[in-house]
């Protein structure tokens, strides 16, 4: 039987199948691999079931994945964990962005550390400056939902400060 993050990413593989980057180049399941691998290396979270809804949280919400099929292959920790980081595109934009983070801060601590970790992927790999704008942006907003006083939670925190800390141009450039 496959340990619980191999199936999580060959699912997430095949969901995001045939997507890109937004450099229209690079496979989509760059990200979600980046994001656990954030989780696991950079925030020093190995829990599994973290690291399966790493690997999954953008197949509900960019693909054709729903929750019962998370449900189904990975149980309820891992899908409630992928649901709670998405968001409803059916919505005006304003709405579903209001909307998502007052979920977000209603769910478990496991899915503001993930999304601490998509953050932080997004920002570090923003593909020019006004992407890193907005990437830095959400980052912030990212810290300002995690708030939970576990020390993984808060070690993710300081490493997404200082990574935003990096890739802030100094003063005057």
């Amino acid at each position: 039987m496959n340990q619980l993050w191999q199936k999580a990413a060959s699912f997430a593989a095949m969901a995001h199948l045939h997507q890109t980057r937004k450099d229209g180049q690079t496979p989509y399941i760059a990200h979600p691999c980046r994001v656990a691998l954030t989780v696991r290396h950079v925030f020093q979270v190995g829990d599994p079931a973290v690291l399966a809804a790493a690997l999954l949280h953008d197949t509900i919400e960019d693909g054709t994945t729903d929750y019962d099929d998370l449900l189904r292959e990975f149980g309820p920790e891992v899908a409630d964990l992928a649901a709670a980081l998405t968001k409803d595109k059916r919505l005006p934009e304003e709405l579903r962005e209001r909307r998502f983070h007052e979920s977000l801060m209603r769910a478990p601590w496991k899915a503001r550390l993930i999304k601490l970790a998509d953050a932080y992927d997004n920002l570090a790999d923003a593909p020019g400056p006004a992407a890193a704008t907005k990437a830095r942006r959400k980052a912030v907003h990212a810290i300002e939902l995690a708030h939970s006083p576990e020390p993984e939670l808060q070690r993710a925190v300081a490493a997404l400060r200082e990574l935003i800390a990096s890739a802030t141009p100094p003063q005057g450039s």
